[in-house]
């Protein structure tokens, strides 16, 4: 287990403080920045400082592309609605030249998404660096919304309620490091660990027995399979990603229908 403490623990020392990126331009509902190294998915938020040590949140924001010749990344912005309180007053600044972007966002809680108890623990308590959020939270979220099928909107709302960054996937003795509002991969590191068939939770490790359902709609299922699902959330919001095309095209055949989805250009 010491490669995951260990990357794990790079992965947060270079995000844990945080960077800020000045804004050099803005476009609709896109900005650019100045940044030395940014990964495309990686999510935070666009401040505006009022006086000296006084800032508001305007926008939520996602890393789109970056430019390692130029130095400069573009990021698509939406609402903050991660803090929301009626009774705070509010601002009607607009994103300009001369705000900033922070990123990432809560980098340092994660939520992990594993398929038995016993991997749910192996991973979590090899990393003490990282605040962990316990997996019958997100249970009670699923049933809230009636998703015993967890689908991005859900994963959006553990982050607003918990100011969460990152969720991890367990999958095939992998781990995948995702941001939690894009969807994003951000890495995949191997994690060999013993999955015992009879010991699979669904959708997850969770001790929520079971998870309310709502009548129809997206996320209203309920899951048959552990990998499919989340393997399919994956490929849903990185088609481009030829690493994990390789993984699922040299995986179980059942997964090959994914292969499909992808968008590989080159």
């Amino acid at each position: 287990m010491k490669y995951i403490v260990i990357w794990l623990f790079l992965l947060l020392e270079l995000f844990g403080a945080g960077i800020k990126a000045p804004i050099v331009s803005v476009e609709d509902e896109r900005v650019t920045v100045e940044i030395d190294k940014i990964d495309v998915g990686v999510s935070g938020f666009i401040i505006h400082e009022l006086a000296s040590e006084r800032h508001s949140i305007l926008k939520n924001a996602v890393v789109e592309s970056f430019d390692p010749e130029t130095k400069r990344a573009v990021l698509k912005v939406s609402d903050f609605d991660s803090l929301t309180n009626n009774a705070l007053p509010k601002g009607k600044w607009k994103v300009q030249v001369g705000d900033t972007a922070v990123l990432p966002y809560a980098y340092n809680r994660g939520f992990l998404v594993a398929p038995t108890e016993e991997i749910y623990y192996r991973v979590t308590r090899s990393v003490e660096t990282l605040e962990w959020v316990h997996p019958d939270i997100f249970a009670t979220i699923l049933s809230f919304n009636g998703h015993p099928t967890p689908i991005k909107s859900d994963f959006e709302d553990l982050s607003k309620t918990l100011s969460i960054g990152l969720v991890f996937l367990y999958l095939d003795k992998l781990l995948y490091t995702v941001d939690i509002k894009s969807l994003k991969i951000l890495n995949i590191s191997d994690a060999p660990l013993e999955q015992v068939a009879s010991d699979v939770v669904l959708p997850f490790y969770t001790r929520v027995e079971n998870i309310d359902a709502a009548w129809w709609g997206e996320g209203s299922d309920r899951l048959e399979e552990y990998a499919p699902h989340y393997y399919e959330l994956l490929v849903k919001y990185n088609k481009e990603n030829k690493i994990l095309y390789e993984k699922i095209k040299n995986s179980d055949e059942k997964l090959h229908f994914l292969l499909e989805k992808f968008e590989i250009k080159g």
